[in-house]
């Protein structure tokens, strides 16, 4: 891949949760989602191959399911269909712009989405269109913070993007406290050894063994995605 050298990175994976776009009264803000998209689509006409994981926390939450009593196998299957919907939100979105989107599930749902073959995401990045990786890894009893790891080491992402709330990693919660540190930089095996839950642990894990930074970063302060790519520092960077 060919390098553009006022970009930071060519290729990346955007994680975005589902509660990110939740409205208050309704299962989507479709203000943030429109704001969200048009900062994307900004990106991608910069010449940036991305990759976008949607979770589907908005809609319904496997895990929270199952401490209700349900079956943890079924519950989290309903959260990956979750998934499949807010992705076809975002890929209607993108297409009502006239840029190029493409569901690609981990789960089978022919009639709406691709299955995801990894040969086949070399060629919609040299057809500049926006990949959305939907249906977690396809397994119960991972997050799709995994899955977004996942999907960075197999397309070789050169960075993970974790869209939050927040202005990146912190030691505690600073909407509770104070006093909580802000971590520019922290190692993976830092935020392991001190739990800080900031991504699933073996999302953490996975970009560590496989060389990939992850960068945290507020999605509510405009032109950050921009800035990441071209090389601002920006939130937290987990790296080595």
């Amino acid at each position: 891949m060919e390098k553009n050298n006022k970009l930071q990175y060519n290729r990346i994976i955007l994680k975005i949760s589902g509660e990110a776009i939740a409205g208050e009264s309704l299962l989507f803000d479709l203000e943030t989602v429109e704001k969200l998209s048009a900062e994307i689509v900004e990106v991608q006409k910069m010449g940036i191959e991305i990759g976008l994981v949607i979770g589907g926390g908005n809609i319904i939450r496997g895990e929270k399911l199952s401490g209700f009593g349900f079956n943890r196998n079924r519950s989290d299957y309903m959260g990956m269909l979750a998934t499949v919907i807010n992705g076809l939100l975002f890929e209607n979105v993108f297409l009502s712009k006239g840029v190029p989107a493409v569901l690609l599930s981990a789960l089978k749902v022919e009639t709406i989405t691709e299955s995801i073959i990894l040969k086949n995401t070399s060629h919609y990045f040299k057809e500049k269109t926006i990949i959305i990786f939907v249906g977690g890894t396809g397994n119960p009893f991972f997050t799709t913070d995994t899955a977004a790891a996942l999907r960075a080491c197999e397309i070789e992402a050169d960075v993970f993007l974790k869209a939050t709330k927040v202005d990146g990693v912190f030691d505690k919660d600073p909407a509770v406290f104070n006093d909580a540190k802000f971590y520019r930089t922290i190692s993976y095996d830092e935020v392991l050894k001190k739990k800080l839950k900031v991504m699933d642990m073996t999302a953490v894990s996975m970009c560590r063994d496989n060389r990939i930074p992850v960068i945290i970063f507020n999605m509510h302060q405009s032109g950050n995605i921009k800035k990441i790519v071209t090389g601002d520092t920006i939130g937290t960077t987990i790296k080595e």
